[in-house]
């Protein structure tokens, strides 16, 4: 059995681009050290550094890779990321293009999560100020996201049943539930609409490997859950409710902060708080979203903590790309796939329009000073059009002022 996967591992680094390992971790590395801007930006620049400067895809294969991990759940940009690590240097070279990627900003969240960790963080103005960064920063998204995705009545008002039944019934299981719903309702509705003219794919990985990776990821979907179950250790539960979220999160970074916080802090692992205020820092760091849960990982424990949520976040993102890329081409030009994708998204803006709500409004504006902080921070980010990284500091240096001004 081991020499078979080695097989297939060694056929996998003939398919792909022959480039070496350490080429891809060096280029993912520069880009995560400087890819600030949000998971946009950030296939901005992939594009940039792969397709232009590089020529290690042409335009038509980058457009389908983009297109493929906005089917799949997971962060879009560290998918695409992996996806071109694996046609360069096989297998291996989607976990170098990963590494690179996502090191500086997981290692600049644990170092925070340190740092805040025995810190009375009800009493600093300046991380309330952090807390205030994800009101614009999920308004922009929730604003960004519905000018593309609900273009007509049928999509807005799917956005909006959603975002109902996602703040009546506060839970991952209700998200699911409606994400099934719209992706069944837009399979048949929306299947009137013209297809989609596709590039044509280029599979650079055996479906033999698809199939295993397919196998792996149902295996610990279901499988961990039910040794949760058998043998409630802390890290056991903490890789499962990781690795949870990973697997089904629709419509990148954002809409994971409702995810997330229905599975730490009802557990007491996190605070509102803290929770919020990660986030709030997650926003100044370049590379991937994702990787805020290095600082929840830590508050709950530790630099061991911080791995496991690591690994357990983006090992779906792994398993869904070699299990998808092979196959990609056939599955996108079926118009029944195209069709549920625009009730998925729909209800994605729905999703993020409650999360807008309930935690981020509701756990961090508290007062007229707070809301004038966040219209604020929410101007400079849609008129100005500032980095993400100055609004951060912006608004920490404005809620130590609030907080100095209430003392007052």
């Amino acid at each position: 059995m081991k020499r078979k996967m080695r097989e297939q591992w060694m056929t996998a680094q003939a398919e792909a681009g022959k480039g070496s390992l350490w080429e891809v971790f060096a280029v993912s590395l520069r880009l995560g050290l400087t890819s600030f801007g949000g998971p946009i930006a950030h296939l901005g620049y992939f594009r940039e550094e792969y397709v232009n400067r590089r020529k290690w895809l042409d335009e038509a294969s980058y457009a389908d890779l983009v297109a493929l991990c906005q089917f799949i759940p997971g962060p879009a940009s560290s998918q695409v990321g992996i996806s071109i690590g694996m046609m360069r240097a096989g297998l291996l070279g989607g976990v170098a293009s990963w590494l690179g990627f996502t090191l500086p900003s997981a290692l600049a969240l644990l170092i925070f999560a340190y740092v805040i960790r025995n810190y009375d963080v009800t009493q600093a103005g300046w991380l309330h100020g952090l807390m205030i960064v994800s009101v614009a920063v999920v308004a922009q998204a929730v604003w960004g996201m519905a000018r593309s995705f609900i273009p007509d009545r049928a999509r807005g008002s799917i956005a909006l049943v959603t975002t109902i039944i996602v703040l009546v019934v506060p839970s991952a299981f209700s998200q699911l539930i409606v994400i099934a719903a719209a992706a069944l309702f837009g399979r048949f509705y929306f299947r009137r609409s013209e297809d989609t003219q596709t590039p044509d794919h280029r599979s650079y990985l055996s479906k033999r490997i698809a199939i295993i990776s397919w196998v792996i990821f149902f295996a610990l979907l279901i499988g961990l859950p039910l040794l949760r179950h058998q043998f409630p250790a802390t890290w056991l539960a903490m890789f499962d409710s990781f690795f949870r979220v990973g697997s089904l999160v629709f419509g990148g970074g954002h809409v994971v902060l409702p995810m997330l916080q229905a599975e730490v802090v009802p557990m007491g692992w996190v605070t509102d708080t803290q929770f919020l205020a990660g986030y709030g820092a997650a926003q100044a760091v370049p590379g991937p979203l994702f990787t805020f849960s290095a600082y929840l990982g830590t508050i709950m424990n530790g630099w061991l903590g911080a791995l496991i949520a690591v690994i357990a976040m983006f090992l779906p993102s792994y398993l869904l790309v070699a299990g998808t890329l092979p196959l990609w081409g056939a599955i996108r030009r079926r118009p029944h796939f195209q069709a549920a994708l625009k009730g998925i998204h729909a209800a994605v803006v729905g999703i993020l329009i409650a999360a807008l709500f309930h935690p981020v409004w509701t756990s961090t504006i508290h007062t007229v000073y707070d809301f004038c902080l966040a219209l604020a921070a929410f101007g400079l980010l849609m008129l100005w059009k500032l980095p993400p990284w100055i609004i951060v500091l912006v608004s920490a240096a404005g809620g130590a002022l609030i907080s100095w001004l209430q003392a007052f």
